[in-house]
């Protein structure tokens, strides 16, 4: 367990009205026991105080919706605490998927530009940047597989000690289980996505240790149960990273 007690004067409670909202609209908050509810309730009250809620592209949030992102947002800190939440200060939130442009040098010294298409994104020490629509999307399917809320604050963990290699900061012997386990399960993925096999876990985990990692926090919310068949060391760290699955 990583919990740490919050620092200073801690933020006024939820109104109870819209958090039992945020209970029924997300399973994997309605799901949660009394006192990882408790933790919850009191991890979305500093997000909502501390971090700005920017709408953009003609998108209008509610206070329920605001109090659904700042909880959803805040499902990967129940044991690590309230340090997950240090280093930034935003997140934006688009009405839907939104377009970002890249660019790349490669070895010969080729600019190549391209234009991406994405549903959420985490800057190292910017902005947190998720679509709405793929929010709510998680919510209607809370077993699908999919969270980007979850994916997006998994990078926010990983950044914490500087590298972003998919691994959040750690006690050292754990940090060290944690890196041999990662990297056998993500060499053994790699290759079979390569060979062309169907894999349980999206592909995309493949792209790099980092998405491994975001990848895998997601099914641990949201299909808990295949990612333990499929990979039982990366589910057993997960699970003493965030804690039970709700949904388990």
């Amino acid at each position: 367990m990583i919990r740490r007690l919050f620092a200073g004067n801690p933020p006024s409670p939820p109104d109870p009205t819209l958090w039992a909202g945020v209970r029924r609209r997300a399973r994997w908050i309605g799901a949660l026991d009394d006192a990882r509810d408790a933790r919850l309730q009191a991890l979305a009250a500093r997000f909502l105080r501390d971090k700005a809620i920017t709408p953009v592209g003609g998108l209008e949030l509610d206070d329920a919706a605001r109090m659904t992102l700042a909880a959803v947002c805040c499902l990967p800190l129940l044991e690590f605490g309230e340090q997950g939440l240090r280093g930034w200060s935003q997140l934006i939130v688009y009405p839907d998927a939104f377009r970002v442009n890249r660019s790349h040098v490669d070895a010969a010294g080729v600019l190549h530009e391209w234009e991406d298409e994405l549903i959420g994104e985490a800057w190292d020490s910017g902005p947190l940047i998720l679509s709405w629509a793929d929010v709510q999307a998680d919510l209607d399917e809370p077993d699908a597989g999919f969270c980007v809320a979850v994916h997006e604050m998994a990078h926010k963990l990983d950044a914490l000690d500087g590298a972003l290699d998919g691994t959040p900061p750690l006690p050292r012997p754990w940090q060290r289980e944690w890196a041999r386990d990662f990297q056998a399960a993500f060499d053994g993925f790699v290759a079979q996505v390569d060979r062309g096999r169907r894999t349980a876990i999206d592909a995309y985990a493949a792209e790099a240790p980092e998405e491994f990692f975001a990848v895998c926090s997601e099914y641990h919310f949201s299909d808990p149960a295949t990612l333990r068949r499929a990979m039982p060391r990366v589910a057993d760290h997960l699970a003493r990273l965030y804690g039970k699955p709700p949904l388990a």
